[in-house]
């Protein structure tokens, strides 16, 4: 029965489904299942709404995995153009919170952010372009067009003001050039250049008079140098953070705890069900349950990269590693900030945390990688 059903679906799609990579997919089903009691536990008001966010992410998981990357990939310029209307929309368009205006407004259902949809994008955006012109990658007139281009959406987002997911659309464009082929001596220039260039501008936003950060981006990074002098202001959900994940040693103390000491019950965390939902983890399902989510996210960004590596063309292999780069990084981050070992920012925990925009759109990205694995032996 199931070589029947293999044999009509790749008579219909024309895909050879011995192709398909479980691994990925049970990997990101198994992240999204684990993230609904995660998120009751945290902040059971938001239960309903990831249980729904799970089930049409899934779906998507298989209906986008189904669909050609390279007919998709074709309309980079289309999704560019929808990028930067979306991003600029927002600035005008959307709700305000905290001083930031990144979403818009959904009514009962929630809210949507632009950016997270962006870096999917972003990512088909670069595929497309780079794989068009990788016979320019090393000259310096494509790369200067490229920064440019990949410059007009990170703008509109430093106008949210969004610095976290800035860094993170940096991080990708630098991944993903790099896997498009370019060359070493240019790397090392690059390097030789940005690193004491960096070292100043570091120096200079930590100056009183700096003008590049707001004041509430420059209180974090001081706190991160200095975390005593802040140890009853800024740094106190950091260190709340590090003393819930200390304090559920092994196993946990399990989910739903009631402790007085949780950093739920006490409210030491504002928001746990998102950037500090590691926080949650940690506390409540352990040192094995911490370890079980890392190595499910590490394990998803082996198998992206190991589709990188089998692609039959070069758009692939960089939806690929750029998919993976986006879950490498905010994985990194994310447990960096909760353990306090990087400054505080907010970015999620792929999969994990609460938020449908970055759930859906990294679902999208993961779906289309499972359709570069279907398609890795056509040339």
């Amino acid at each position: 029965m199931i070589k029947k059903i293999r044999y009509y679906c790749r008579c219909i799609l024309g895909y050879r489904f011995s192709n398909f990579h479980f691994p990925l997919f049970f990997e990101t089903t198994a992240l999204s299942v684990i993230s609904i009691p995660v998120i009751h536990s945290a902040n059971d008001s938001y239960t309903l709404k990831q249980i729904s966010g799970v089930l049409v992410g899934i779906l998507i998981l298989i209906f986008f995995s189904l669909i050609s990357y390279k007919y998709i990939a074709k309309s980079y310029w289309i999704l560019y153009i929808i990028n930067i209307v979306i991003l600029s929309l927002v600035l005008f368009a959307g709700i305000s919170v905290n001083g930031a205006r990144r979403w818009f407004s959904l009514g009962g259902i929630g809210t949507l952010q632009p950016s997270e949809f962006g870096k999917f994008f972003m990512i088909l955006f670069l595929a497309g372009w780079i794989s068009d012109n990788k016979a320019r990658i090393n000259k310096s007139g494509f790369l200067i067009l490229t920064g440019v281009l990949f410059g007009l959406p990170l703008l509109l987002i430093l106008k949210e003001p969004d610095l976290s997911t800035t860094v993170v659309y940096v991080f990708v464009f630098c991944t993903m050039i790099f896997a498009g082929g370019l060359s070493y001596k240019i790397v090392i220039r690059a390097a030789a250049a940005i690193v004491p260039t960096g070292i100043l501008l570091f120096w200079y936003i930590c100056q009183p008079f700096q003008t590049l950060l707001e004041d509430y981006q420059v209180q974090r990074i001081m706190t991160f140098l200095n975390p005593s002098e802040y140890m009853m202001t800024t740094y106190t959900q950091q260190f709340n953070s590090v003393m819930a994940i200390g304090s559920g040693m092994l196993t946990g103390k399990g989910l739903n705890s009631n402790a007085l000491t949780s950093v739920k019950r006490g409210n030491f965390i504002s928001e746990p069900q998102t950037d500090f939902i590691f926080a949650v983890i940690g506390e409540e399902l352990g040192f094995i349950g911490s370890c079980i989510i890392i190595v499910l996210l590490f394990a998803v960004v082996i198998e992206c990269l190991r589709i990188a590596g089998e692609a039959s063309d070069m758009t692939g292999r960089l939806i690929a590693v750029g998919t993976a780069s986006v879950v490498g990084f905010q994985t990194f981050v994310n447990i960096g900030v909760a353990t306090a070992l990087l400054p505080n920012t907010g970015l999620p925990l792929p999969f994990i945390s609460y938020g449908l925009s970055s759930y859906t759109s990294l679902m999208m990205g993961v779906a289309l990688i499972l359709n570069v694995g279907l398609q890795q032996n056509r040339r």
